[in-house]
Formats: structure tokens, C-alpha cells, sequence
């Protein structure tokens, strides 16, 4: 997984390449969780070339999720089998989900 960052309408995008799965999801906890303790309140994860997300994955999205609190964490840009697992899983409903980055971000 490779993840980067940028800074765009006042929300932090994270983009997310590759796989989501338990040998590397601490990374992006650590990441979306350090980022909330920093007091970001938009976050978009930018998932247009994540392949695969596993069910530690899916705990990595929640635990941000409820950490946010009222402040929803936004998914943009989600491949057919990506959002598949989401809506099988339930997780849909929890975040706010475009079609694009830039819809995401109000551009």
C-alpha cells in the first residue's frame, strides 16, 4: 500500500494505492488517527486505485470513522468491487461517499 497526502479546500486527501489488508492497515490508521489528534475534521480517502481492502482494512475506516464523531470521513472515487465490500459489509451508510476527488473536495 502507498499513501500520500495533500492539502486541497482546506481538506486533507489521502490517497490510497494497492491493497488494504492487515499486514500494512497500522500505517493508515496511524495515519488518519494522527491527522484527527491534529485536529483535522475533513478527511477524504482518494481510493480510485485501491484494489483491495480486507476486513482489518474496514476496522481501519471505522475506528477513523468514530473518531471523527459527527465529522464524517468521505470515500471518493471507489472501484465497483471496493464499494461492493462497503455495501456488503454495511459501511456504506457510514460515509459519505463521491464519485471523484474533486467532487469530494468541492472543486
Amino acid at each position: 500500500m502507498e499513501l500520500s497526502e495533500e492539502k486541497s479546500n482546506g481538506i486533507v486527501v489521502i490517497s490510497v494505492k494497492g491493497r488494504i489488508d492487515a499486514s500494512n492497515t497500522g500505517d493508515l490508521e496511524r495515519k488518519l488517527l494522527d491527522l484527527i489528534a491534529a485536529g483535522e475534521r475533513r478527511l477524504v480517502l482518494d481510493l480510485a486505485e485501491l484494489d483491495y481492502i480486507s476486513s482489518a482494512g474496514l476496522r481501519t475506516l471505522l475506528v477513523a470513522a468514530k473518531r471523527l464523531g459527527n465529522d464524517k470521513l468521505a470515500l471518493a472515487a471507489l472501484k465497483d468491487q471496493i464499494r461492493e465490500v462497503l455495501d456488503i459489509a454495511g459501511f456504506s451508510s457510514l460515509f459519505q461517499i463521491y464519485p471523484t476527488r474533486q467532487a469530494a473536495v468541492g472543486v
